[in-house]
């Protein structure tokens, strides 16, 4: 190990240490303060040394926990590398349900630092594998979290897993679910989706597609008995084209419903908003300063033609973790906290959720 090795280690396990000893700020917040924060890494585009960084961030606090961390080492585009990075609680369980999140963001050149995109998921993903490890009574199914590279280019780092599981169709046989932590936090209302009705563009004949619902019911119910009525987690209406509650094919859950395993996708936004495209949730909030000018009463911009901001956070200078907590006090620890009680309870009792 060199120089430069020792000192990231070094780094790291001050990082670690600094998260066990201050208790005026939530575990999972410190995470995403040491991903996204001004302090932190930051941004992380695919292919960067920052990317590099936030794997082996990851890599050194899932191992701190206890479990055995394994890259996945992958490449795409013009031969760059990124990776998988692979944990698994109970390997020799017969039946696996993947947690996963993507760690790499995009848009630097706008000011995105990629803390809800996607910083937040894999900072509360990180906070559920913690109180997962800690359990005095473990699930009797494995636990398979998965932090994604290289999502924003393409989803390369799921299509990159998701081949290699194709591949071993016993291991492909036992994951029964996989749950997509993207974007979780920021905007207005939390939802859950389940896969479209109509296959995606990666389904082949081989595999039959899957657009069940039962992962995204149990986690509707989790959030119903967890977070109350006026937390719970939340489907969209039915819009052209999307049916209620179902998503389209642009993140990691897509590679996974085309071979066959039915997912739930978790994502803040706003699907009463008519945005740019109409109601299809790529505005995620109605405050006024992420529009030019917006109508309350309408939804919707007070001039469509000369709108340019659209009410969107990800992709854009809005996307800093000191601006989404000016924007919206409170939020994001709140957003944060909920996500990690929900999920923690249905990985924690999977034959309540899960295997009935």
């Amino acid at each position: 190990m060199g120089s430069k090795h020792l000192l990231a280690a070094a780094l790291m396990t001050v990082s670690l240490s600094t998260i066990a000893n201050n208790e005026n700020k939530s575990e999972v917040y410190q995470y995403l303060e040491l991903i996204s924060g001004t302090k932190g890494i930051g941004a992380r585009e695919a292919g960067t040394a920052e990317e590099k960084k936030t794997a082996d961030f990851i890599v050194n606090t899932f191992r701190s926990m206890g479990y055995q961390p394994v890259k996945q080492t992958f490449t795409f585009g013009l031969l760059q590398d990124s990776a998988n990075v692979i944990v698994d609680s109970a390997p020799n369980a017969e039946k696996t349900i993947i947690l996963a999140a993507h760690y790499d963001s995009t848009a630097a050149s706008k000011g995105s630092l990629g803390a809800i995109d996607n910083g937040a998921g894999v900072a509360a993903m990180l906070a559920i594998a913690k109180n997962i490890a800690e359990l005095s009574n473990q699930p009797k199914i494995n636990i398979r979290f998965i932090a994604f590279g290289a999502e924003e280019n393409g989803l390369k780092g799921s299509k990159h897993y998701v081949k290699q599981l194709t591949q071993q169709p016993e291991a492909l046989s036992q994951v029964i679910g996989m749950i997509n932590f993207d974007t979780i936090a920021g905007g207005d209302i939390t939802y859950v989706h389940s896969a479209h009705t109509s296959p995606y563009k990666c389904a082949t004949d081989d595999i039959p597609f899957n657009s069940e619902t039962t992962i995204r019911d149990a986690l509707l119910t989790a959030s119903e008995k967890k977070l109350g009525e006026q937390h719970k987690y939340t489907i969209h209406p039915a819009y052209p084209g999307y049916p209620e509650g179902v998503t389209g094919e642009w993140s990691d859950h897509a590679p996974f419903a085309c071979a066959g395993i039915p997912i739930a996708y978790v994502e803040s936004t706003n699907f009463t908003i008519n945005g740019e495209a109409g109601f299809d949730g790529y505005s995620q909030t109605t405050h006024s300063e992420t529009w030019d000018c917006f109508e309350q009463s309408t939804k919707t911009a007070c001039q469509r033609d000369d709108e340019k901001q659209w009410g969107k956070m990800w992709h854009t200078k809005f996307d800093q973790l000191d601006t989404i907590n000016r924007l919206f006090p409170g939020r994001l620890a709140q957003q944060l906290s909920q996500n990690v009680t929900v999920l923690t309870e249905v990985l924690s009792k999977p034959e309540l959720y899960l295997t009935r």
